[in-house]
C-alpha cells in the first residue's frame, strides 16, 4: 500500500508512533561486492540475541521496463522460514542515491512493527550517491580489491560517510593493499576514525570482529544517542519532501515536462522559461 501510495497510506503513516525503536544499519558500496551475502550473515548473531530483524534491500530499476529482479531475497533464503526476520526486496523505481521513494515510510512501518534492527542494503552505488547516510543511525561501506586504482578509494562521497568500512572477499588478491588504501583515507580524517576490517561472508573469517565494530554503534543508540536519532529522523523528513516535492511538481510521471518540452520544440519557450515554469 505504502510503496504504490494506495488509497489509505497517507492515513497508515499518520496513525504511527515516532520512529525511533529500532537500530537501522545502512548497508552499501559498489556493485558486486557482496553486500547482500554480508546482509544474511549480520541477521544471525541478531536471532541468536533474540533480536528480531528487518531488511530493506533496493535492487536497481530497468529504465526500459521500469521492473526489477529483486534477487537480494534469494542470497539470504536461509532467514525465509524464520518469522522473526522480514525481508522485503524494493525497486528502486529511478529513484537516486541507492534508495526506493518508499525507503523511508517502510523504516517507519517496520520500526511501529516492533523489529529491534532494521538492515537497510541499497543498490550497488558510486562516490557521491550517498542517500542512504541521511536514514541510517550507522553505514557499513562495503568495497573488494579488484574494484579499479586505489585512488577510487580516496574519493570524496562514499569514503566520507561510512561508520565501519569493510573489505569484503578477503580471500582475493589484493586485499591486503586495499585494507591498507583505506586506512590511509581514515586517518587523515580530523574528527573521526572508523574501523577498517577485512572479511569474508562466505566463510566467515572477521565476521566477529565486524559485528563487535557495529555494536559499539548500536550501544550508542541504545543508551539514547541524540545525534543518532535526529539524523535518521531529518533523513526521512527530507526524502519524503523530496518526493512530495517531485510529485506536485509533475516530475514523477513527468507529463508536465512533457508539455513543456513541446512549447520549447514549437519556439514559444526556452528552456530556462520552461523550467521556471516547471517550479512554479
Amino acid at each position: 500500500m505504502v510503496e504504490n501510495q494506495r488509497q489509505g497510506a497517507s492515513q497508515l503513516l499518520r496513525s504511527l508512533k515516532p520512529p525511533g525503536h529500532a537500530f537501522i544499519l545502512g548497508v552499501t558500496g559498489p556493485p558486486g561486492t557482496g553486500k547482500s551475502t554480508l546482509v544474511d550473515r549480520l541477521i544471525e548473531p541478531y536471532r541468536k540475541r533474540g533480536l528480531t530483524v528487518g531488511v530493506i534491500a533496493v535492487d536497481p530499476t530497468s529504465p526500459i521496463t521500469g521492473g526489477a529482479l529483486l534477487g537480494d531475497r534469494i542470497r539470504m533464503a536461509s532467514h525465509a522460514g524464520d518469522g522473526g526476520v522480514y525481508i522485503r526486496s524494493m525497486a528502486s523505481r529511478g529513484w537516486s542515491g541507492g534508495l526506493s521513494r518508499a525507503t523511508s515510510q517502510v523504516i517507519q512501518l517496520m520500526d511501529a512493527a516492533g523489529f529491534d534492527v532494521i538492515l537497510l542494503e541499497t543498490v550497488g552505488i558510486g562516490q557521491s550517491d550517498i542517500e542512504v547516510v541521511s536514514v541510517s543511525h550507522a553505514v557499513l561501506v562495503v568495497l573488494m580489491p579488484g574494484l579499479g586504482d586505489d585512488v577510487q578509494v580516496s574519493k570524496a562521497g562514499l569514503m566520507e560517510v561510512g561508520d565501519v568500512y569493510v573489505v569484503n572477499k578477503a580471500d582475493v588478491e589484493g586485499s591486503d593493499s586495499m585494507v591498507v588504501s583505506i586506512l590511509g583515507v581514515v586517518r587523515s580524517m580530523k574528527t573521526r576514525s572508523p574501523p577498517v576490517i577485512k572479511v569474508s561472508a562466505l566463510t566467515g573469517e572477521g565476521l566477529e570482529k565486524l559485528g563487535a565494530a557495529i555494536e559499539d554503534v548500536r550501544l550508542k543508540f541504545e543508551r539514547g544517542d541524540l545525534g543518532l536519532r535526529l539524523r535518521s529522523i531529518k533523513g526521512m523528513i527530507l526524502e519524503t519532501a523530496k518526493w512530495n516535492m517531485m510529485e506536485r511538481l509533475g516530475l514523477v510521471s513527468g507529463e508536465k515536462a512533457d508539455k513543456l518540452a513541446q512549447l520549447v520544440v514549437g519556439g514559444k519557450l526556452t528552456v530556462d522559461d520552461a523550467a521556471a515554469r516547471l517550479l512554479r
